[in-house]
């Protein structure tokens, strides 16, 4: 996958979420916690959250973005051995990154 297009969607991606962080009245300490999923995954994530912003991405390039959006949140990788990797992202079907904030279930 070309560096240019992952730099791309990672930039639309954290401008989306910053975006709706504002929107959405975030304080300094509110944060996104990003997660990738399959559709179904999706669905229950913005069934028990709001808000949500999620992004369907190629799933050879999902795992970059990922990565890519954690370095850009300035957040760490300490879960990171909970994660699919390369090759259960393509046999799981996994292709949407979804953020959430914890603290925001619905209600």
């Amino acid at each position: 996958m070309n560096e240019k297009t992952i730099e791309l969607q990672t930039r639309m991606y954290l401008y989306d979420l910053m975006n709706a962080a504002k929107e959405h009245g975030f304080k300094a300490e509110d944060s996104w916690e990003l997660n990738m999923v399959t559709d179904s995954g999706r669905s229950k994530l913005q069934k028990d959250y709001y808000p949500v912003v999620s992004v369907k991405i190629l799933p050879e390039m999902l795992l970059q973005v990922f990565h890519s959006a954690k370095t850009g949140l300035k957040q760490s990788f300490s879960n990171e051995n909970n994660l699919p990797d390369a090759k259960s992202i393509l046999t799981e079907n996994i292709n949407y990154l979804v953020a959430v904030n914890l603290k925001r279930p619905r209600g």
